[in-house]
């Protein structure tokens, strides 16, 4: 449980297609909060359901894979 930002960014995370990837800053405007990417990141850092909620979906505008919990070799295994 979060906050509504949070659950907001957790909901449409969960709605990234397996084989497909989107970015911080995509999700922060998808969510109505455009110049919110770096608050995404912290948000998808407190994922505690990697399975339920594939953050690893989610890589930075320039392409390069970002942060994940498990590491970024990890991240780019999943991906």
């Amino acid at each position: 449980m979060g906050t509504v930002f949070e659950e907001n960014i957790w909901n449409l995370c969960q709605k990234i297609p397996q084989g497909k990837v989107t970015t911080y800053k995509l999700l922060a405007k998808a969510a109505g909060h455009s110049r919110a990417s770096r608050s995404v990141d912290n948000t998808l850092n407190k994922n505690n359901f990697l399975v339920k909620i594939p953050c690893h979906r989610v890589v930075k505008s320039n392409g390069s894979v970002g942060n994940y919990v498990k590491g970024k070799e990890a991240k780019k295994r999943l991906l």
